[in-house]
């Protein structure tokens, strides 16, 4: 297995998750906070906006088997990366579109993306390319949300119509 790391921010992070942990390849997809200033910080603390942090998904995954530039179209389709610290109705710094990266090669390969994904945009892609701080693990509750609360209002209206766009743009990733 050739395993390898991104970290990904686009809004809420159950919606990301939920997508990711339905992709080929995708080997473990964790909620957590990433590119803030408070070591340790909380959902709460995220929530104030005062940490700086961005609510992410820390992905690995096998590169043998999915690569960073399938990773990468599978989240412009299902976030607006042309939204500054926002997706929908979920505003903040903390929802902002983030890519942090782990070495020169990645960041090219996210620039290159961002240039191909621009071209189906009318606005600016606003997506923060940073490289990878440490990430904190979100509590508990967070994690695998969409999968344990599916029937939950947010879940049915924000994550269902995500998941449902990316198994049908993408049905050859689904696991």
């Amino acid at each position: 297995m050739n395993k390898q790391r991104i970290v990904l921010g686009g809004g809420c992070f159950w919606c990301i998750e939920a997508v990711y942990r339905n992709v080929k390849g995708v080997v473990s997809a964790v909620s957590g906070y990433a590119g803030g200033k408070r070591p340790n910080p909380t959902y709460e603390n995220v929530c104030s906006g005062a940490t700086g942090h961005a609510e992410v998904v820390d992905i690995v995954y096998d590169a043998d088997v999915i690569s960073l530039e399938d990773i990468l179209d599978i989240f412009f389709e299902i976030h607006d990366p042309t939204t500054l610290n926002q997706q929908g109705a979920d505003k903040g710094t903390q929802y902002r579109s983030v890519i942090y990266y782990s070495n020169e090669n990645e960041k090219k390969i996210i620039e290159d993306a961002i240039n191909k994904h621009q071209q189906r945009f009318s606005s600016k892609i606003v997506t923060e390319v940073s490289e990878l701080p440490k990430v904190y693990p979100a509590e508990g509750y967070h994690q695998n949300y969409y999968n344990v609360n599916s029937q939950q209002g947010y879940c049915q209206v924000v994550i269902a119509p995500k998941l449902q766009k990316f198994m049908m743009k993408f049905p050859d990733k689904l696991q």
